[in-house]
């Protein structure tokens, strides 16, 4: 999986250079939403095919949220350690990290705060996804299924998805969307929190 997107991102990179005429540029945005759309349908599929599922979901009960709990935790704790070593304020580094991958608004709202912060929280939230899309299959096959949830952050509900559920099944499809959903209300929240600290 690693390697098809991999490949699939050369690909994309070597027809944007050479195949791709400039006047279908405005309109990749709508392309690629409508793409991402039609990969959420066929994961829905396999959601629902998943006969006992909800169930399952049920049982868990409120445990299911330790997993995007601990995920925003991890995020944070590492940036404030990678902040240290690049000799950025705590606050600022936790700020970046609750972005956790969702890079266009943690990107605006640090912007608010200074140029550089919100170009940092871009270049680190985008990253996260493009490693996220590539480790998932990795972390899923050697290290465990539920831990792949970790690497795409708030975008396991949607960009990370799909790889997700290729890479799983349809119980951890579903745990990611959850955690997806949660990491993303989280960011408003303690983006602009983070930064009243210091």
């Amino acid at each position: 999986m690693t390697l098809a997107i991999l490949a699939t991102v050369a690909l994309g990179i070597a027809s944007g250079f050479f195949i791709i005429p400039q006047s279908i540029v405005p309109y990749m945005g709508t392309i690629i939403n409508i793409g991402l759309c039609i990969l959420l349908f066929f994961v829905g599929i396999d959601i629902g095919n998943q006969g006992d599922l909800f169930k399952k979901l049920k049982s868990m009960g409120f445990k299911i949220l330790f997993v995007p709990i601990m995920v925003a935790v991890g995020s944070i704790v590492g940036t404030i350690i990678g902040g240290t070593l690049l000799s950025l304020p705590w606050n600022q580094a936790g700020a970046v990290g609750a972005g956790f991958g969702w890079y266009s608004l943690s990107a605006i709202e640090l912007s608010k705060y200074s140029a550089q912060l919100g170009t940092l929280a871009f270049i680190t939230n985008i990253s996260r996804e493009v490693m996220a899309l590539m480790l998932i299959p990795v972390v899923a096959r050697y290290i465990g299924k539920l831990e792949s949830v970790a690497p795409g952050g708030a975008t396991t509900m949607d960009v990370t998805l799909p790889v997700i559920s290729k890479s799983t099944d349809g119980n951890i499809a579903v745990i990611a969307f959850i955690t997806g959903v949660v990491l993303s209300s989280m960011v408003p929240v303690l983006v602009p929190l983070l930064m009243t600290f210091g």
